[in-house]
């Protein structure tokens, strides 16, 4: 592989939702960090006055997060930094191609906790409340969510906290169904 290779590992929206030129895509694995819907999301998922909620990651030294790396080339980076703008930050680490049994040097984006549109962490149904009451210019909340839980079973990955949140949402949107009708 070139030294001049350019890896950005997706775990979010990135996963699904490639709008953005790549020369190669693989599935991978980042060790060290977990999902969290954790992240306000002002611009895409939600609104200034009524945030949506998106995935972060946070340090869990025993997790591994599998999602998919893509090498681009490096003038991509300036698409993906806009994208990304609301309270993530670019982060260099060591990914693992699950395919080519090999590592490389990649970039994540992450949203610390320091950054002013985090919103921590809650129970799954409170959490799963916040994301079924969310719209943005991007769409429904409750869509990302489930695009990503969609994205990640065909990875084969089981991600416990995406997962249940998935099935809290689904309760809660039968539950306004049946209500309803």
């Amino acid at each position: 592989m070139a030294t001049d290779d350019h890896w950005v590992f997706g775990y979010g929206s990135l996963i699904y939702k490639v709008d953005f030129p790549f020369l190669d895509r693989e599935v991978a694995t980042l060790r060290g960090w977990e999902r969290r819907f954790w992240q306000g999301s002002h611009d895409h998922r939600g609104t200034p006055e009524a945030p949506g909620r998106v995935v972060t990651l946070v340090r869990s030294p025993a997790s591994l997060c599998r999602g998919v790396a893509y090498r681009v080339e490096e003038s991509v980076f300036a698409h993906l930094d806009h994208r990304e703008k609301n309270g993530y930050e670019r982060h260099r680490t060591r990914l693992y191609l699950d395919h080519r049994e090999a590592t490389v040097s990649g970039t994540f984006y992450i949203a610390a906790e320091d950054n002013p549109a985090f919103l921590g962490g809650g129970d799954d149904r409170e959490l799963a409340r916040h994301i079924v009451a969310s719209h943005g210019p991007s769409g429904s909340n409750a869509d990302y969510l489930l695009s990503l839980t969609q994205a990640l079973r065909e990875l084969g990955e089981h991600d416990e906290h995406v997962m249940n949140l998935e099935r809290e949402v689904l309760r809660l949107q039968n539950e306004a169904c049946t209500a309803g009708a």
